[in-house]
C-alpha cells in the first residue's frame, strides 16, 4: 500500500513552469504567500529577468540571504552576456549547498523545511540553497543521564546539530545519515543512521522499509509516535527500543552494529534493536573503573529486582508468615493498621506517583518545598491516625527508590505497572497467586522481541560470552567481539590494519 500510495504521488508531481507568474500564482495558493506573515518572498530584476526568492523567516539565516541578494543584484553591473543568466546566477549563489529542483512540489517542500527557494523567469527548475538556522538551545548534559566524570554535551532538538555530535565521535567514511521524510503534513526529517560495513543491511531495510510504509498527518511526538509504527506491540508496556540523549551512548551502539533513528524536534534518539539488559545499562559504569562499574552495576540489578519484587513479596509473608524463618519475623507486620495491607501498599504506591507527577507539573523552587511537606507532614501524620503502618511506608519508600535507580524510565514505569498486577494477584490468591503471577512474568518477558530480538538475550537464548559482557563491565581492550544478536557483518571489533581505510 505504501508503495502504491508513494507513485501515485509521484506522478502527480507539478514541474516547475518557465513563466514566472504561474510560479508566483501556484505559491500564493498553495503555501499562503503573502497571507502568512512568516513566508517571506523576494523579486529582483536581473539583466531584465525576474528573479523571485521565497524563504521562512523564522527558519533561516538572515544574513545569508542578505549576501545572497546582494551578488545577485550586482549582476546587473558586472555582466553583459544576457544567454548565460541561469549560470550566472547559479555561480553568484554564495553557498556551499546548491541543489536544482525541477517540481513544485519538492520546491515547496525544501522551502517550508527553511531552505530558499530561487527560481528565475524562463527557466523550467528552480535552485535551492540550504539556509537553515533552526531555533533551539546548546548541547547540554541530559538531566536523565548524568554522569560524575564524562562528556557534558547532550543530543537538542535539531536533526543537524545531532548528526554532527555523533559524527564528532564517529569520524567514519563509513557511517551513513540517510535522511527520509515522515507525515503527509508535518513532513518531518528522520535520519536513520548505521555503520555501512558493521550493520547487517536485513536490519536496516527492515526499519528503512518500516519508515517509508508510514502514511500519517503529522508526527508532533517526533520519535515517540515513530517507535510506535515501527514497534506494533499494542499494549505492552516494556519498551521494545532504548532512548537516548548521550551522543556516546549512541555513537557506542552504532559501533556494536545497532541502527540509529534521529527524529527532528526530539533530543532523543531511537535505538534498535534492543533488549531488556539494554535498558539496564549506564554511561556511568563506563567512566569508572571495571572494578568499580562491575559494583555500580550489580547494585543497580539488585536496585531493579527490588522494585519490582519487594513489594509483592513482603506482603506475601505478611500474609503467610509462616514462610518466614524466626530469623526473619521482624520483617512481618507489627502492627495492624486500620485498612487491610494491600490497600495500603496501593494507596501509598500511587502516592509516590502522584508525587512523581506533581514534581514534575510543578516550578523548580515550589517542588523542592512540596516534596518536604509530602515526606515529612503526610507521611507522619497518615502513620499517626493509623491509615499507613510504618512496615508499609518504609517498602515503598525502598521500591520507589529501586524504581529511580532504573536508568530507563520507560523500564522504571512498565516494572511499576507490572509490580501493581503481582500484588493485586498476590493479595488475591497468596502464595499460589505470587508463584502464578511470577512465573506469568517471565514468560511474557521472554515472549517480547525487538525486530526480531529475543527480549531476554542474552539469557534467553542463553549465550555465555554475552552474559559475562551483561554480568561484568569488562576492560575495553578485552570487549573485541560486536554482540551477535545485531548479526554484524563484521563481528571483530579492533579489525587489523590492512582492512581500515585508508
Amino acid at each position: 500500500m505504501g508503495g502504491v500510495h508513494l507513485a501515485k504521488t509521484q506522478s502527480n508531481k507539478k514541474p516547475v513552469s518557465a513563466d514566472i507568474k504561474d510560479v508566483e500564482a501556484f505559491m500564493k495558493e498553495q503555501i499562503g504567500i503573502g497571507v502568512s506573515y512568516d513566508l517571506g518572498f523576494r523579486e529582483l530584476i536581473i539583466m531584465k529577468k525576474k528573479i523571485h526568492l521565497y524563504y521562512l523567516t523564522g527558519l533561516c539565516d538572515t544574513s545569508v540571504i542578505l549576501e545572497i541578494i546582494k551578488k545577485l543584484v550586482d549582476i546587473n553591473d558586472k555582466e553583459t552576456n544576457s544567454k548565460k543568466i541561469p549560470e550566472i546566477i547559479k555561480n553568484r549563489l554564495v553557498h556551499q549547498q546548491v541543489n536544482p529542483v525541477k517540481t513544485m512540489d519538492e520546491a515547496v517542500d525544501e522551502l517550508l523545511s527553511g531552505l530558499t527557494v530561487i527560481f528565475i523567469d524562463g527557466e523550467k527548475q528552480a535552485y535551492v540553497v540550504d539556509v537553515r538556522n533552526y531555533p533551539g538551545r546548546a548541547p547540554s548534559e541530559p538531566d536523565s543521564e548524568q554522569v560524575v566524570r564524562g562528556s557534558r554535551d547532550g543530543y537538542t532538538e535539531n536533526i543537524v546539530e545531532n548528526t554532527a555530535l555523533t559524527r564528532r565521535r564517529i569520524r567514519d567514511a563509513r557511517l551513513r545519515n540517510e535522511m527520509l521524510k515522515v507525515g503527509e503534513r508535518s513532513k518531518t526529517d528522520v535520519c536513520v543512521s548505521y555503520l555501512q560495513d558493521v550493520a547487517d543491511d536485513g536490519l536496516v531495510n527492515v526499519i528503512k522499509e518500516k519508515i517509508q510504509a508510514i502514511e500519517v498527518d503529522g508526527i508532533t511526538m517526533a520519535d515517540k509516535a515513530i517507535e510506535e509504527f515501527i514497534i506494533k506491540r499494542k499494549w505492552s508496556p516494556y519498551p521494545l527500543v532504548r532512548y537516548t540523549e548521550r551522543p556516546d551512548i549512541a555513537a557506542n551502539h552504532l559501533l556494536e552494529g545497532h541502527v540509529l533513528i534521529t527524529v527532528d524536534t526530539s533530543p532523543s534518539l531511537i535505538i534498535l534493536p534492543t533488549t531488556y539488559f539494554h535498558h539496564l545499562q549506564h554511561a556511568e559504569e563506563y567512566r569508572q573503573a571495571p572494578a568499580v562499574g562491575t559494583f555500580i552495576r550489580w547494585s543497580r540489578y539488585i536496585a531493579v529486582l527490588m522494585s519490582l519484587f519487594l513489594l509483592p513479596l513482603w506482603l506475601l509473608f505478611v500474609m503467610e508468615p509462616s514462610l518466614l524463618p524466626k530469623q526473619l519475623s521482624f520483617i512481618g507486620l507489627n502492627e495492624e493498621g486500620n485498612i487491610p495491607v494491600y490497600i495500603q501498599i496501593i494507596m501509598g504506591d500511587l502516592g509516590i506517583e502522584f508525587l512523581r507527577m506533581a514534581a514534575i507539573h510543578t516550578p523548580t523552587p515550589l517542588s523542592t518545598a512540596m516534596g518536604l511537606i509530602a515526606a515529612v507532614l503526610i507521611g507522619q501524620i497518615a502513620i499517626d491516625v493509623g491509615m499507613f503502618s510504618p512496615e508499609v511506608i518504609l517498602y515503598i519508600s525502598l521500591s520507589a527508590i529501586g524504581s529511580y535507580v532504573t536508568p530507563s524510565y520507560e523500564l522504571s514505569a512498565a516494572n511499576k505497572l507490572a509490580r501493581m498486577v503481582l500484588i493485586l494477584i498476590t493479595a488475591t490468591f497468596g502464595l499460589i497467586g505470587f508463584t502464578i503471577g511470577f512465573t506469568l512474568y517471565v514468560l511474557f518477558i521472554t515472549s517480547l522481541k525487538s525486530i526480531r530480538t529475543p527480549y531476554l538475550w542474552p539469557l534467553l537464548p542463553f549465550n555465555a560470552k554475552a552474559m559475562v559482557q551483561v554480568i561484568f563491565r569488562v576492560p575495553v581492550p578485552l570487549s573485541n567481539d560486536r554482540p551477535s544478536i545485531v548479526h554484524p557483518k563484521n563481528n571483530y571489533r579492533q579489525p587489523p590494519r590492512k582492512n581500515k581505510l585508508r
